[in-house]
């Protein structure tokens, strides 16, 4: 794999990590069964992404990459400060919206940084932003 191709496999697994921690901190306090098993299905469609990218870096003996310590401390504080306030299923939908967003934003900036990726890896990345548009839409109903 070229340079490109790498660093966009290693964000899209950060990226998956990312959402696999987000999932699991809001997870104990859902209510509604209809949420817990959407958010279930979706923190294991994002472990197959991480899965599959852990593993087509291993085959060319690179490693993953871990989520950014900042971004990952910043979304600790503001989930557990708002739970705080208000630990509904509606706010639980809320701040998975926003993870969502911001996935979709950084995975499209790194999609463009790393233009010269494989496709095989712009696919993988566009699968999880494909995944994560798709679990804001869906959780529209619960906002």
């Amino acid at each position: 794999m070229n340079q490109d191709s790498i660093s966009l496999l290693q964000e899209c697994n950060a990226g998956a990590k990312m959402g696999i921690k987000s999932l699991n901190e809001v997870m104990d306090d859902v209510c509604n069964p209809n949420l817990k098993q959407l958010l279930m299905q979706s923190r294991s469609e994002h472990e197959k992404i991480q899965n599959q990218t852990s593993s087509m870096l291993y085959e060319d003996q690179k490693m993953g990459k871990e989520p950014d310590k900042m971004a990952t401390a910043m979304s600790w504080v503001k989930t557990n400060a708002k739970m705080m306030m208000n630990d509904s299923d509606q706010t639980i939908a809320n701040l998975i919206t926003d993870g969502c967003n911001m996935g979709v934003t950084s995975l499209n900036r790194h999609l463009n940084q790393y233009g010269d990726a494989d496709m095989q890896v712009k696919n993988v990345t566009k699968d999880l932003i494909s995944l994560e548009e798709q679990l804001s839409k869906d959780l529209r109903g619960y906002l």
